[in-house]
């Protein structure tokens, strides 16, 4: 039986959850080893503990951060942000992350993906997928959605599973959030093309939008602002997917 996950996300920027629109207008939530145990104990699934201010600055995630989250915690923790090298990736690994994610130094060093999965096996090596709408399709931003790239989403993930990811976090830029939903054309279009698991990210706004991605294809759901501002609790958004007839493991 495979259950949906639902995964909670944090934000950092330099050691500070933060939330905004469209990866912009960042606005201080809290504590990141605060949530990260309210989260488990309102029954997350994983954490993603994301520093969205790495790459764009230039420097390495907050490492600091990801040892005190996994002390206290011990769901699975997915960690991304500044990884440039194996060497980076193996900090996070030794801090507690189970699972690493990679996006701006994997599209310019698609090699990296294969170096982490070669190590650490592709269950733990995560493409992030910052994808936004460009004329009539979509294309792959980097560097904290600051810079285009020619890529076709769709197409880099296939690329990405060719070299050893086994998951992708599909995010969208455009509704990144705003609590309007996810970008459904986005996740179908994206698991139509590769066979591994998708977390959507970008637009929950509430439980049924959730459903929704699931039925567009994604095996897992993001989601921060409706947490972090307490527009549900963990546990509520389980039990009414459970009604929708979504598989989530009940706390």
């Amino acid at each position: 039986m495979v259950y949906i996950r639902v995964i909670l996300c944090l934000d950092m920027d330099r050691g500070v959850v933060v939330k905004g629109k469209s990866f912009r207008e960042l606005q201080r939530v809290g504590d990141p080893v605060e949530l990260a145990r309210r989260y488990e104990a309102e029954g997350a699934d994983e954490i993603a503990v994301l520093d969205i201010s790495a790459s764009p600055e230039d420097r390495e995630f907050s490492i600091d951060v990801l040892r005190r989250i996994a002390k206290e915690i011990s769901i699975p923790i997915l960690a991304g942000g500044g990884v440039r090298s194996l060497e980076d990736a193996e900090k996070l690994f030794r801090a507690g992350a189970d699972k690493v994610s990679v996006n701006t130094h994997a599209v310019r060093n698609p090699k990296l993906i294969t170096e982490i999965s070669r190590i650490y096996g592709s269950q733990s090596t995560v493409i992030a997928i910052d994808a936004k709408r460009s004329g009539d399709g979509y294309r792959v931003f980097i560097s904290g959605g600051r810079v285009e790239t020619p890529l076709d989403p769709a197409t880099w993930a296939s690329r990405a599973v060719e070299l050893g990811a086994g998951e992708v976090l599909l995010t969208s830029i455009d509704a990144d959030g705003n609590r309007s939903g996810y970008d459904l054309e986005l996740i179908s279009l994206v698991s139509r093309t590769v066979n591994i698991p998708i977390i959507a990210s970008g637009g929950a706004g509430s439980p049924e939008d959730m459903a929704r991605a699931v039925g567009a294809g994604a095996s897992a759901v993001l989601a921060a602002s409706i947490f972090h501002y307490e527009i549900y609790k963990v546990y509520e958004v389980k039990e009414i997917l459970s009604r929708l007839g979504v598989r989530v493991r009940i706390p």
